[in-house]
C-alpha cells in the first residue's frame, strides 16, 4: 500500500495509469510510477513526483530501469530518457550515470 501523498498523485493522474484496474492503483509499485509519471506527466505531475519520493530516490530508479539488461524493454520514450539522464547527472549528485 502506497503512502497518502503517493495515493493522491496517483488519484489526480489517475488517466495516465488506464492499463490498471481501478481497484489496483493503490498498490501500483515505485517503479511504475516512475516510470508512468516520468513518461507521460505533466510538469505539475513530476515535481510533486519528485517532492514526495525526493529527487534521489527516482533518479536512482530512472538508472536503474535504463540500465537494466538489454533484454529487458527499456519502456522510456527517447527524448524523455535523453532530457532525464541530463537532469539527474546535474540535480541528483548520488546518482551520476557513467
Amino acid at each position: 500500500m502506497n503512502s497518502k501523498p503517493i495515493q493522491e498523485l496517483i488519484n489526480d493522474y489517475s488517466s495516465l495509469f488506464w492499463y490498471t484496474p481501478q481497484n489496483k492503483k493503490a498498490s501500483i509499485d515505485e517503479d511504475q510510477l516512475v516510470e508512468t509519471i516520468l513518461n507521460y506527466g505533466d510538469e505539475q505531475a513530476i515535481r510533486r513526483l519528485l517532492n514526495i519520493m525526493g529527487i534521489e530516490k527516482v533518479a536512482g530508479i530512472f538508472n536503474k530501469q535504463i540500465s537494466a539488461s538489454s533484454r529487458r524493454k527499456n519502456n522510456y520514450h527517447e527524448l524523455v530518457s535523453n532530457y532525464f539522464k541530463l537532469y539527474f547527472k546535474r540535480h541528483a549528485k548520488g546518482n551520476i550515470i557513467r
